[in-house]
């Protein structure tokens, strides 16, 4: 557990339930995407919590009136390609209008350096809460990388979101963007190696871009 005030560790017996049938390596792609939609829309409600809301004034329910409300922010999603993607339809579901912009970045297999491959940020930055989606952080090297992305771009409000952290990896990004809220469900402390020398999570979820999408063996 995290001692950062920064850090919402999210700990729910559906959530753990699900957790585990996301882990297992029997879970079929369908299942995945599935689970991983489910626990999205979770995430949405909690690293929303805090958004503004603005009176509509008076509405009119088929018995009374009532005083409206909406979002009262510009909202962002940034999936971070591809597996960030998982995360998006809950979120959307959720937040219907927020506007939403790929970020692509992958983590060079020999020196687990992120590469930035897709941007097509507007020139202008006009979000006011951005949220940024990846089902895990291992290394923790294109969640620093994309959320240096979004601060350069001019974005202030920027929260991560994912299912799965190592400790090194959440160490990581605190230490590189201390000013950011990270929501996490689950963080894998092991005693031994959190990493391994592929810099996977253990036990954490495997590749999860290859479970959501099918492609083990391309």
């Amino acid at each position: 557990m995290s001692s950062n005030s920064k850090v919402q560790i999210l700990n729910h017996p559906l959530v753990i339930h699900k957790l585990s049938v996301l882990r297992n390596k029997e879970t079929s792609p369908k299942e995945v995407r599935e689970l991983l939609k489910e626990l999205s829309l979770l995430l949405a409600l909690e690293s929303t919590r805090d958004l503004p809301l603005i009176s509509k004034g008076e509405q009119l329910s088929p018995v009374g009136s009532y005083e409206g409300f909406k979002i009262g922010q510009n909202v962002g999603l940034f999936p971070i390609l591809r597996a960030g993607l998982g995360l998006m339809d809950g979120f959307l579901s959720m937040v219907p209008t927020a506007k939403t912009h790929h970020l692509g970045l992958y983590r060079e297999k020999s020196t687990f350096l992120p590469v930035e491959y897709y941007n097509k940020l507007p020139s202008t930055c006009a979000i006011e809460a951005g949220f940024v989606l990846d089902p895990m952080i291992a290394t923790a090297g294109t969640a620093i990388a994309s959320v240096s992305i979004l601060k350069d771009w001019g974005l202030k409000n920027i929260k991560f979101c994912c299912v799965v952290a190592s400790r090194v990896g959440l160490d990581s990004l605190i230490a590189a963007h201390p000013d950011i809220e990270i929501y996490v469900y689950e963080i894998f402390c092991a005693v031994d190696e959190v990493l391994t020398s592929g810099k996977y999570i253990v036990p954490g979820l495997g590749d999860a871009g290859d479970r959501i999408f099918n492609t083990f063996h391309e």
